[in-house]
C-alpha cells in the first residue's frame, strides 16, 4: 500500500468515525423517546431511526467525498466506482425495539471489491471499535489484540451467532465437536462478540446467517487486530457473503478443517 492511499485511509477513517457519532446522536434520541416499527419486504422490521441514522452517516460521508458509492442497509444501491461504503445504521433494529443495548452502527469502505476500514459504534452499549487497512484496531483509542489461543482446550472460548441455516447442514456436527472441546461457549452475538475476539476476550466465532451489511467493519477490525475473518468456507468476503468463521489464527485454521471435512448438505 503506498502512502498516499494510508493517508487518504487514516482521513476516511476520521470522516467514517464522525459518522458514527452522527448516527449515534439521532439513535440515542429515539431510543430514549420509545419508537415503532414498520415491516420490509424482507419481513424485517425498520424504524424512523434506521432510515434517519442512515441519512446522517451519508451526509457526512457525502460531503468529504461525494464522488464514492454508497451501499445502506435502508436506501440500498447509490452511485458506482472503485470506493463503497457499506452501511447498516441500526444492526440489531429488534433489540433497539425492545429496548436493550444490543445494537450497533456499522460502516466499511471497500476498495476494488477489497475491506479496507470499518467502524463499529454501539451508541448506547456505549463503545466503538474501529481500523483500516494497516493501521491496526482500537477500541475507544486504546489498541486491541486478538489472544494467542492456539489450541482448543478446556480454555478456549467460542461464541455462535445466527446459525439457523447451519442446523441443516452436515458442519453442524462439526460445531458440535469444537463445542467438545472447548471450555466456554456462549451466544454474545451481533456487534459484541466481534469486539471481544478483536479484544482477546475470546478466540472463535462462528454464524452462518448473516448479511455484508452487518459484518464487513467488524471484518477489518478483527483482521487489523490480528485474527482472521473469512466465511465458513475460508473465501473472501464479498456482497454476497452470508456466513462467518473467525478466531485466532491458529484456531481458525484448525476450525477450517473440521469443517472442510464434513461434506454439506446442498
Amino acid at each position: 500500500m503506498d502512502a498516499a492511499f494510508s493517508d487518504f485511509l487514516e482521513r476516511a477513517l476520521g470522516v467514517a468515525r464522525q459518522a458514527a457519532a452522527a448516527a449515534a446522536e439521532v439513535i440515542r434520541d429515539h431510543y430514549a423517546r420509545g419508537v415503532t416499527a414498520q415491516i420490509k419486504a424482507d419481513a424485517t422490521p425498520v424504524t424512523a431511526a434506521d432510515r434517519e441514522a442512515e441519512i446522517a452517516i451519508k451526509d457526512v460521508l457525502r460531503t468529504a467525498f461525494p464522488d464514492h458509492a454508497f451501499y445502506g442497509e435502508e436506501f440500498g444501491r447509490e452511485g458506482a466506482g472503485d470506493l463503497l461504503w457499506l452501511i447498516d445504521p441500526i444492526d440489531g433494529t429488534k433489540a433497539f425495539l425492545r429496548g436493550y443495548p444490543m445494537f450497533s452502527t456499522q460502516i466499511a469502505l471497500m476498495h476494488h471489491g477489497e475491506l479496507v476500514l470499518g467502524v463499529s459504534g454501539a451508541p448506547v452499549y456505549g463503545e466503538t471499535a474501529w481500523a483500516r487497512k494497516g493501521g491496526g484496531a482500537f477500541l475507544d483509542g486504546k489498541p486491541i489484540r486478538v489472544s494467542g489461543a492456539r489450541e482448543f482446550d478446556a480454555g478456549t472460548a467460542i461464541s455462535i451467532g445466527n446459525v439457523k441455516t447451519l442446523t441443516r447442514d452436515a458442519r453442524w456436527a462439526a460445531l458440535g465437536e469444537l463445542i467438545r472441546c472447548s471450555g466456554r461457549i456462549r451466544g454474545y452475538g451481533d456487534f459484541l462478540h466481534y469486539h471481544l475476539l478483536a479484544r482477546g476476550c475470546i478466540d472463535l466465532v462462528v454464524e452462518s446467517d448473516v448479511n455484508i451489511l452487518d459484518i464487513a467493519a467488524l471484518a477489518v477490525i478483527v483482521r487489523e487486530a490480528g485474527g482472521v475473518f473469512a466465511d465458513l468456507d475460508g473465501r473472501e468476503l464479498t456482497l454476497d457473503t452470508t456466513s462467518v468463521l473467525a478466531g485466532t489464527p491458529a484456531l481458525h485454521a484448525q476450525a477450517l478443517a473440521l469443517f472442510a471435512g464434513a461434506v454439506p448438505n446442498r
